[in-house]
């Protein structure tokens, strides 16, 4: 997923309605993008606020909908998950395994899958995509791992998260939801069988 539908799919979805990782935390507002035009700026401030109101109030953590979508397909591991109130809130988790994309749809409040799960092959994917699902398998960090350490990094509560390429390195990108602001959390994973400093 690259990182400006990670916030895309975040803004327009509430216009609707780990050891080794180096987090970073940035801590200007989610439109930061789009600051060129000042109605859009404030259309996105108001559209954050009723995100993070509906936020707010559901009991389902991000990290219980990626163990939640994991538990689907065992031995799957998450490549992204987004929080969306399009409609009731919920989680979108897109899960990987066996050569397969799994795209389920997990209630914030309840905990239950929601909707027909989307599968598809890896093959059918988009050349982005695919390069971050191949991406996953290098990296031994889960993304669960990488919400924990965010959450803790920015005081606040994960709704987005995914693996993504950022000029040419791998990154966990995680929002997270902190007093009345979005925050952006980036992570660098450790990479499978590359040894630590000393």
């Amino acid at each position: 997923m690259s990182k400006k539908r990670l916030f895309a799919i975040i803004v327009l979805s509430a216009t609707f309605a780990a050891t080794g990782a180096r987090a970073d935390v940035t801590h200007s507002p989610l439109d930061a993008a789009n600051r060129g035009v000042a109605a859009q700026g404030d259309a996105d401030e108001a559209t954050i606020r009723r995100l993070l109101a509906q936020f707010r109030t559901i009991k389902i953590p991000l990290s219980q909908a990626v163990a939640i979508a994991e538990h689907l397909h065992d031995g799957s591991r998450t490549a992204d998950v987004s929080f969306e109130i399009s409609g009731p809130a919920i989680y979108r988790v897109r899960t990987v395994g066996n050569e397969r994309l799994w795209e389920n749809v997990i209630d914030a409040n309840t905990g239950s899958v929601t909707e027909k799960e989307l599968s598809s092959s890896l093959r059918d994917l988009d050349r982005e995509d695919l390069g971050n699902i191949v991406a996953l398998k290098s990296v031994e960090q889960e993304l669960s791992d990488a919400v924990r350490i965010a959450e803790k990094a920015a005081a606040g509560s994960a709704l987005a998260g995914g693996l993504m390429n950022q000029d040419g390195k791998l990154n966990f990108v995680v929002v997270i939801a902190s007093g009345d602001r979005l925050k952006e959390v980036t992570l660098e994973p450790p990479r499978v069988g590359k040894q630590g400093s000393n």
